[in-house]
């Protein structure tokens, strides 16, 4: 009852026409973007190169104490 009562409410006020309903909506497959494949090949190519270059600070820095 209360839903009811609140469908009249929107629908008198002119709002209802905006709601969608529950069985308004169509279960879609979902598929993925896309470009989402090669976002994710690209963000995993940076990740690596971003610890290569770390490592490669990191043992700069280590010889170079060893060194002194």
């Amino acid at each position: 009852m209360p839903s009811f009562a609140l469908d009249l409410v929107l629908w008198l006020a002119g709002i209802r026409g905006h709601i969608p309903r529950f069985d308004d909506f169509r279960p879609v497959p979902v598929a993925p973007a896309p470009g989402a494949n090669h976002l994710v090949r690209v963000l995993a190519i940076v990740a690596a190169v971003l610890a290569v270059v770390s490592l490669a600070v990191w043992a700069t820095v280590w010889i170079a104490i060893e060194l002194l």
